[in-house]
């Protein structure tokens, strides 16, 4: 069985089990008022053998019984750093903890407590789509000269296939060091799967003009463009985005500039092009904290990005105005599914003596996916 074949199977068996019956019918009532001690319970008694990881864009139920909160990056470190924990919860979405169980040892068991927690913009590309693309690099010649770069917002088949092909994973804070990585290495770079990052990137950090960029569509034949648009592209882009961050739009940020007078508007890199050229800061989910965190007192932000985060800003820093960008509430459906309930109940199910939701990642697969999310770690 050859790596492509592998990187299929890792894809068929992720979407299979993203599918897959969540839980088995012992999943607590979202209304029962012992669920906070159930789950003080069940978690003092898995004591350090477990750890449970947040991400920012959990809910606060959630998030209160995170031991780390981060970024996906940052949490999946967080798991490899601690070795001594036998079993993570990861409340984020499944690319997340597949990446979590990538980097952990084999003796670490990576658990999601809903299986239905995935990711829109990771299921934009699949290893089938992928391939057929190369495939047409191929043809044309200009695969040899192309550096494949993923967002780590994708399956562990397509961070396999970019560490089998020379390439690396990137985050939204480091996109511009691994795309100018990539341009030393090669002569064009394939971004996966998230477009606006991509075009922000190579625009706005390295410079190069919109019309360097090409936009490739896996529902069309040739990615819907002529032999001669993939010869003369700088940077290929995958036709992904994010579900939340591409809803924001200019007319958003004018609006709310003539609601909130004296507002600065922070948004995520993931968001439109239009709208990060006209946002007054730009920054990755640590930044967007970290910038509303440490400005003045009496400061007004209007925040573009996962509605989760931006109410706990406000929360957060009651000195300051933190509003969300769009008028129109947007939770992200996906990563909203992980709620007490399902962590209680996976919890409880280990404190009973049954592993549940464990995601695994193939060995093969898990083996490139790693090449290519050590070679980010080396970058520059």
């Amino acid at each position: 069985m050859g790596i492509t074949d592998l990187l299929l199977l890792g894809q068929e068996r992720d979407l299979k089990s993203e599918r897959g019956v969540s839980c088995d019918g012992a999943l607590p009532a979202a209304s029962d008022p012992d669920l906070v001690a159930r789950a003080v319970a069940a978690k003092a008694s898995l004591g350090s053998r477990a750890m449970i990881l947040g991400h920012h864009y959990q809910r606060d139920e959630v998030i209160n019984f995170a031991d780390i909160r981060g970024d996906s990056f940052k949490l999946a470190q967080a798991a490899a750093d601690n070795s001594s924990a036998e079993f993570i919860f990861f409340c984020g979405v499944h690319f997340m903890a597949e990446s979590a169980d990538i980097l952990t040892t084999a003796n670490q068991k990576v658990i999601l407590p809903d299986l239905a927690a995935g990711c829109s913009m990771a299921d934009m590309a699949t290893a089938t789509q992928v391939d057929t693309a190369w495939q047409v690099l191929t043809k044309l010649g200009v695969a040899g000269k192309t550096i494949p770069i993923t967002y780590m917002n994708s399956s562990a088949a397509i961070k396999a296939f970019t560490g089998k092909n020379n390439g690396a994973v990137c985050t939204s804070s480091n996109a511009a060091r691994a795309m100018r990585w990539a341009f030393e290495k090669g002569e064009k770079v394939l971004f996966l799967p998230d477009q606006h990052l991509g075009r922000n990137t190579a625009v706005l950090s390295l410079g190069l003009k919109l019309e360097d960029c090409i936009l490739w569509n896996p529902w069309k034949p040739n990615g819907g463009l002529t032999d001669e648009q993939i010869k003369k592209a700088k940077v290929i882009l995958w036709r992904g985005h994010c579900s939340v961050h591409g809803r924001f739009t200019v007319e958003n940020i004018k609006d709310v500039k003539i609601r909130l007078p004296g507002v600065q508007v922070l948004v995520h890199p993931e968001c439109q092009h239009d709208v990060v050229s006209n946002a007054d800061v730009v920054g990755s989910t640590e930044v967007i904290i970290k910038t509303v965190k440490d400005s003045p007192a009496g400061t007004k932000w209007a925040v573009g990005t996962e509605l989760n985060l931006v109410q706990r800003l406000a929360n957060e820093n009651p000195d300051k105005e933190v509003v969300f960008l769009d008028k129109t509430v947007c939770y992200c459906s996906t990563m909203n599914r992980i709620d007490l309930p399902h962590l209680v109940w996976a919890m409880e199910s280990l404190v009973g003596g049954k592993l549940v939701n464990q995601i695994k990642v193939e060995a093969e697969v898990a083996r490139y996916a790693k090449v290519a999310l050590e070679r980010m770690l080396a970058l520059p």
